[in-house]
């Protein structure tokens, strides 16, 4: 789509959505929407569009071959990707809700994206679950353990159970897919009418989706992701996985919505307040996931119960201590500094290296939860190309998906209460009283 149109007020009065776009290297975003400087021309991505198909086929493959070398190494590598791509999508969600309930203006350009990531929660995320599901017995050793003869085992009971587990998996897929696909509904009929009901269902589905959401995200997070070593147990798991979700989806939104500027598709609803906001919010969850985490740290190694420590101390062994501090620089410092500026978070060369390192980060801070169980020793160097196979067959399969969705729709919101903000432009309208006719200004 190379361009789109808007409806700017009740009156009829539309607008060519191409509008002045920056350099994707520009600093400065703040020009007008009456700027009529040439656009500069979009990228050429012709090259990738068999990317997804070659991720998929390239993954299946490498996938394939780990899941018949070794089973019980797919499903924990399975479970690593899963886990990946399922933090963006539920993070996502979050944006979404976060952007109805505060009635944000700025978020209406990136609301569509957001949306679209959070629809892969159902139907295409469950059905990558669905290996998750069939090699659990060899991801998590409870399910081969009677509750009875372990205490900690038994006081998870009876979620944590074979028919436990799979009962309340599909619960969460439910709710996700009864949350994501209400919101995304209405939006898309609010670009058909326009009408107030549409931004009120979704107002109401966010009010009582975000409550469910905490919880959801929380216990999946647990029963997914912690419960690998089920003997230990953490107080604020779900508020670090949550902080994890956000962080990672913030810089995936960031690098989406820079590629859709750079082909001339967001345009007239993207200026630099937008790119700053996001960049802001990014820089504060840095902070909070970093701070999260230090807080778990602290107050497991401050109580020193054995019980508790010892899932630091395995992750002390081997080449997991330089993972460890690889996540404290990496994932909090590096960012924490490199974001500090105000400039910095507007500037493309700082910001796609540093959302696609956080990426990366995210991955690392999830292998550190989940592997060090089958690798106390250290990282599973020897089967990374099987991580990289899952992931990439999952990045494609998504990909493919994603694309799919936002080439049927369009880019962002037509018909939102707040479109004209988003554009930068003060709508006035006068009534007839007045005899004025209605004027709108550009974004100062």
């Amino acid at each position: 789509m190379s361009f789109v149109t808007v409806q700017l007020a009740d009156e009829g009065v539309r607008q060519d959505a191409r509008g002045r776009a920056c350099s994707p290297f520009e600093n400065s975003f703040m020009s007008s929407p009456n700027d009529t400087t040439p656009l500069p021309p979009p990228l050429d991505l012709s090259g990738w569009r068999k990317a997804p198909a070659v991720l998929m086929a390239v993954g299946a493959v490498l996938s394939v071959i780990g899941a018949v070398k070794n089973p019980s190494e797919f499903g924990c590598s399975w479970l690593l990707a899963f886990m990946f791509f399922l933090s963006l999508a539920l993070g996502a969600l979050f944006l979404v809700m976060v952007h109805h309930l505060s009635d944000a203006g700025w978020s209406v350009a990136t609301r569509r994206v957001c949306e679209h990531i959070a629809s892969l929660l159902f139907p295409w995320l469950a059905i990558l679950f669905v290996p998750v599901a069939l090699f659990a017995p060899k991801i998590y050793s409870w399910m081969t353990i009677d509750p009875g003869s372990d205490p900690s085992l038994s006081a998870k009971w009876p979620v944590f159970t074979m028919p436990g587990f799979y009962i309340t998996s599909a619960i969460f897929f439910g709710i996700w897919w009864l949350l994501s696909s209400r919101l995304r509904y209405w939006s898309l009929k609010q670009d058909e009418t326009g009408d107030a009901l549409c931004t009120h269902r979704m107002r109401f589905h966010s009010g009582w989706g975000i409550v469910v959401f905490a919880l959801t995200l929380t216990f999946s997070g647990v029963l997914w992701m912690q419960a690998v070593q089920y003997q230990w147990f953490s107080a604020i798991y779900g508020v670090y996985f949550f902080a994890s979700c956000a962080w990672a989806a913030l810089a995936a939104v960031y690098v989406i919505t820079v590629l859709l500027q750079c082909q001339h598709i967001l345009d007239r609803v993207l200026h630099g307040d937008q790119f700053y906001f996001l960049g802001l919010l990014f820089f504060a969850f840095t902070i909070f996931q970093a701070y999260i985490e230090f807080a778990q740290y602290f107050v497991i190694w401050n109580a020193n119960t054995p019980s508790e420590t010892f899932w630091y101390l395995i992750r002390e062994n081997g080449s997991w201590w330089g993972v460890g501090l690889l996540l404290i620089f990496g994932h909090f410092l590096l960012p924490f500094f490199v974001l500090l500026p105000v400039k910095a978070k507007t500037d493309f060369k700082i910001m796609l290296p540093v959302c696609a390192w956080a990426l990366a980060m995210n991955f690392a801070d999830l292998s550190f939860n989940i592997l060090p169980v089958q690798h106390p020793d250290g990282y599973p160097f020897k089967w990374i190309w099987l991580q990289l196979g899952c992931l990439a067959f999952m990045g494609g399969f998504l990909g493919w998906a994603f694309l799919k969705n936002f080439n049927r729709h369009a880019p962002f919101p037509q018909k939102d209460p707040r479109l004209l903000e988003a554009m930068g432009i003060n709508y006035i309208a006068h009534s007839e009283i007045s005899g004025a006719a209605p004027t709108t200004r550009g974004h100062q």
